[in-house]
């Protein structure tokens, strides 16, 4: 939380009526009843206008009392006059990013560092704000000099490892929006399936890349980490020697190659700037910032327990599907940070994936009790009634997360399931049509074929259902061939 900074005022006072009311504005203030502030120091702002200290009050109240937008007015006035006061640039940009203006927090916060550079609290935020507009490398650049100026602050070393994180991912989106059929694309598909120790399928994408890169430096190696972590010892020799047998790239021609392999990782992040990148520069650079992420995470699990390292490994286990160790770590978070309401929507969600919904209920609840119109929440503790088999207890929770978020298609799913379930199959049809984009295993479009038959429309039921039937084939077909591609076998020639 921002610090409250309380100027005293400064002008002409008819007797002591507007001294006892700053002195009682600032012990509101003190007391956390922002809310009841504001009126105080709107008229004293009114008796002594123009006032820059009673103005960053009012400003300050309206922003702790979560009133954002009538608080950016109140600092812009401020900075026509004082463009360098420090309390209403952080301020400023504070208030800019709790509406989610993150673009247009980040010049305040610039000029705070400018006027200020050791000021960490806003060059985190700066980095933060970076980062939520897609500025990696700008974003990157702020935590790193945070690195530097609070070396064992866990904080820090997470957000430099989760802005190398955030690179890369953004790298292999656009590589696969450049090309979806491209072999570096697959190379980096592979990368992330062993990170979830899925051996089968990386082993099936390091073979599509090296099928049109025989040359590609650190293929080879990474099929001999795979023989070796399935139990192949024999083939991942021939993997490993087959890596040392290939020429030295032309540094030339493949730059971002020859960096990477030099240890040069953040050389190897840039791309070139007189043309749209290709997918080679992409590919090296979403390989480079993930070997800089995992440094950065390295180096923050050197430091003393935090909420930070339990985060990290909790992320860490969600993404290999192991809900129960995700759930661990949350509640070692907590342990340091009680109360926290983030932590706390992580290990609900975490609770619901390990399907334990009574858990995930009882956490959400706690979510909702301090944000009752949380989309996230309502759905997780609305599906867990569902999934407990009492969709009426599920309804009410799926209809608030709708109408907080009416493009959230999985409540569609479950809200036309539950609505089912207690017989309203008519209300139940638009929900169930609108989730259909969701059903990849055809159980919707069943859904939706029982509803429309039991609502008295049995032309499109004989319609859900065939389609049903389509996507089960399909569905089957995908799996067969899945498993015949999925086969780990020797090396070629």
């Amino acid at each position: 939380m921002l610090p409250v900074f309380l100027f005293a005022a400064q002008g002409p006072r008819a007797g002591e009526d507007p001294a006892e009311k700053s002195q009682r504005a600032k012990q509101l203030m003190s007391s956390g009843r922002f809310e009841e502030a504001i009126p105080l120091y709107k008229e004293l702002v009114a008796a002594m206008p123009g006032n820059p200290g009673l103005l960053l009050n009012l400003g300050m109240a309206e922003h702790m009392a979560g009133r954002e937008k009538e608080a950016i007015p109140v600092f812009e006035t401020i900075l026509k006059t004082q463009p360098k006061m420090l309390p209403a640039l952080v301020s400023l940009g504070a208030a800019r990013m709790a509406l989610g203006q993150n673009a247009l927090a980040i010049a305040p916060l610039q000029k705070v560092i400018a006027l200020e550079p050791g000021n960490t609290d806003a060059r985190g935020m700066l980095a933060d704000a970076l980062n939520s507009s897609g500025q990696y490398d700008a974003g990157a650049e702020q935590f790193r000099k945070l690195t530097e100026l609070l070396p064992n602050d866990p904080r820090t070393w997470y957000g430099l490892g989760m802005s190398y994180q955030s690179m890369a991912t953004d790298a292999l989106e656009r590589l696969q929006k450049l090309d979806a059929q491209s072999p570096y694309l697959a190379a980096l598909i592979a990368d992330t399936r062993v990170q979830r120790h899925q051996y089968r399928s990386a082993f099936f994408f390091y073979g599509e890349a090296l099928k049109k890169l025989p040359g590609l430096h650190g293929i080879h190696a990474a099929l001999a980490d795979v023989y070796k972590k399935t139990g192949h010892p024999e083939w991942a020799a021939t993997e490993s020697a087959k890596e040392q047998a290939l020429p030295p790239a032309d540094c030339s021609a493949h730059p971002g190659e020859c960096q990477f392999f030099a240890g040069h990782d953040l050389q190897a992040t840039a791309l070139p700037k007189t043309a749209a990148p290709t997918a080679e520069p992409l590919f090296w650079r979403a390989k480079a910032a993930n070997e800089l992420s995992l440094q950065a995470l390295f180096r923050l699990g050197q430091l003393p327990p935090s909420v930070e390292i339990h985060q990290l490994r909790a992320e860490i286990a969600r993404d290999q599907n192991q809900h129960l160790e995700s759930v661990k770590e949350w509640k070692a978070a907590l342990e340091l940070a009680p109360g926290n309401t983030r932590l706390l929507h992580e290990l609900a969600v975490s609770y619901f994936l390990a399907a334990d919904y009574k858990s995930a209920i009882a956490e959400a609840e706690k979510v909702l009790q301090r944000e009752p119109k949380s989309p996230e929440m309502n759905f997780t503790t609305g599906d867990s009634w569902l999934r407990l088999e009492e969709p009426e207890k599920a309804v009410p929770y799926l209809r608030t997360a709708l109408a907080r978020d009416p493009k959230m298609r999985a409540a569609d799913a479950s809200l036309g399931l539950a609505l089912s379930r207690t017989g309203k199959f008519t209300e139940a049809v638009p929900h169930l049509e609108k989730a259909q984009e969701l059903d990849d295993d055809g159980s919707l479009h069943y859904q939706l074929a029982r509803a429309y038959q039991a609502a008295g429309n049995a032309q499109k039921a004989q319609t859900a259902m065939a389609q049903y039937q389509e996507l089960q084939k399909k569905n089957q077909d995908q799996k067969e061939e899945a498993a015949r591609e999925a086969q780990i076998t020797p090396p070629g020639n």
